[in-house]
């Protein structure tokens, strides 16, 4: 969220727009009833969402819900690790582009230090959280060296690492194809200087290529741009004001809100939400152009990744 755009002065959503954790923990349930076995808290950044445990908690309880789990920047964990553990999360994700200061604070833009971030992950750890998931995007000529430092870092079988392509979400990025390291040749960096052994997908429409490395840990990479997944997309986004998006890329999404604070039952919102994901026809990485990468899109930071 760069801060010429996001500042101080940003009018960001009024909290009554905002879903409460009870409207969460009812959509989810839905979302659940209709088959989803995966959920992810994301953000923006979650860990800002005072009281966070107390939703993971409400989400926990959800009868079929088989893993539940976060992606945090990390500038909060170190303080939230033990109570998020606590409340019952199953898995965490830790987005963190590189380990030298002035490269993670390139890439972030961020008022942090990465210690901040690597004492979180020693938190999570503490915690009982394992394997940590640490996700990296690469972006040509900024963060390239990463790619081994933090491979080297996070080497064990207490992690998993993924390299993620840099994509163009939103509109406030300032994406160029000339910034994105082709997942090819990240996998090609990996391979030089070490043996990786190649995994089979763990279940249909994963997005990473996973391999295990000689140390017993595993790296992936997510090709988002260079090898799009479209057609096995299984994601569903549920933004914190209520609209469903079936595409990261997309403009605009499916109001849940409305009905759901007028009214609506159960039955009702289950058919809002079946109806939208069976019409869905995004294929926006597989169509992508410099028109569609002009395009409004709904931003990252409401949606997650």
């Amino acid at each position: 969220m760069p801060k010429e755009i996001f500042g101080h002065n940003y009018a960001f959503l009024p909290k009554a727009e905002i879903l409460s954790f009870e409207e969460l923990a009812r959509l989810a349930k839905i979302f659940v009833g209709l088959g989803v076995e995966k959920v992810r808290l994301t953000g923006g950044e979650p860990l800002l969402r005072r009281g966070l445990d107390r939703l993971i908690a409400q989400l926990a309880e959800i009868d079929g819900l088989r893993d539940l789990t976060l992606t945090t920047n990390g500038s909060a964990l170190f303080e939230q690790a033990s109570a998020l553990r606590a409340a019952g999360l199953s898995r965490l994700t830790v987005s963190l582009d590189a380990l030298d200061d002035a490269t993670f604070r390139a890439m972030n833009d961020v008022d942090f230090p990465v210690h901040r971030v690597l004492r979180g992950i020693d938190a999570a750890r503490g915690a009982g959280f394992t394997p940590i998931k640490i996700n990296a995007v690469i972006r040509r000529g900024v963060n390239e060296p990463a790619i081994p430092a933090l491979t080297k870092q996070f080497a064990g079988p207490e992690f998993i690492v993924r390299f993620i392509e840099y994509m163009d979400v939103g509109n406030t990025n300032g994406w160029r194809l000339d910034d994105v390291v082709p997942a090819a040749e990240i996998v090609a960096r990996l391979t030089a200087n070490s043996a990786l052994t190649p995994l089979p997908p763990q279940y249909p429409g994963e997005v990473a290529r996973r391999f295990r490395t000689a140390a017993g840990g595993e790296i992936g990479v997510i090709s988002s741009v260079s090898q799009p997944f479209c057609r096995d997309c299984s994601r569903a986004r549920l933004s914190s004001d209520g609209q469903l998006y079936t595409c990261l890329f997309a403009a605009h999404g499916t109001d849940l809100r409305a009905p759901l604070r007028a009214g609506a039952s159960d039955a009702d919102l289950a058919e809002i939400i079946s109806r939208t994901w069976s019409s869905r026809t995004d294929r926006y990485s597989e169509l992508r152009s410099a028109a569609s990468v002009a395009a409004p899109k709904v931003e990252m930071s409401a949606i997650g990744g």
